[in-house]
């Protein structure tokens, strides 16, 4: 069945947004590796040209959808109040609003990520360490996390290990609201907490 999205009638952004969609779509349906960005041109109506212009694979099509998660976790600071929650609150609420940004779809990130590990997929693997660490960046910062220097190289490596810590959980996780995970994502003691709130750097 057509949806019929002809990248005339639709704006350069919306169109990207709609093959990202039908990506998901075709996903759920047969599995991330049993469809082709063929099938995405023939659902949409378009074709791979126009797809070739937004994507240039289907892992990248991935990536965007990660992105959109990384985009729902850098809004999560805009909340009223951020400032007066704890470092150790910050960080725990920024990954969850990762995490819930990719939930409509949690089945289909395993699938991504078998994808990517797949021996014949180094280039893949490469880049999803790369995801990994752009993501994590982005907690730090949504978090208020001022540590600085070689601290900062300490509380990434630690951070890298908390932010993932949940993930293995949540990708398999059917309880409501999907609880065991969040409960998973409360940081531990070792949580990086770099001084105050308020964001201010620490010394040394």
């Amino acid at each position: 069945m057509s949806e019929m999205a002809a990248p005339g009638a639709l704006g350069q952004a919306e169109l990207r947004c709609r093959i990202i969609d039908t990506a998901l779509t075709l996903g759920t349906e047969r599995g991330w590796d049993g469809f082709h960005l063929h099938d995405v041109a023939a659902r949409l109506g378009i074709s791979l040209a126009d797809i070739a212009g937004h994507f240039a694979g289907k892992d990248a099509i991935a990536e965007a959808w990660f992105e959109r998660a990384d985009a729902a976790l850098l809004a999560a600071p805009d909340a009223p109040g951020w400032h007066l929650l704890s470092p150790r609150e910050r960080l725990q609420r920024a990954i969850l609003s990762w995490l819930d940004a990719l939930a409509p779809h949690r089945k289909l990130a395993a699938e991504m990520l078998r994808y990517k590990l797949q021996l014949e997929h180094l280039h893949l693997q490469v880049q999803g360490a790369l995801r990994v660490s752009r993501t994590v960046q982005w907690i730090r910062e949504a978090a208020l996390l001022p540590a600085t220097g070689w601290r900062r190289e300490c509380e990434e490596a630690a951070l890298t290990a908390i932010s993932l810590s949940p993930f293995p959980c949540w990708l398999r996780d059917d309880s409501l609201g999907a609880s065991r995970s969040r409960s998973r994502s409360r940081s531990p003691s070792g949580t990086p907490t770099s001084n105050t709130g308020s964001g201010t750097a620490s010394g040394g």
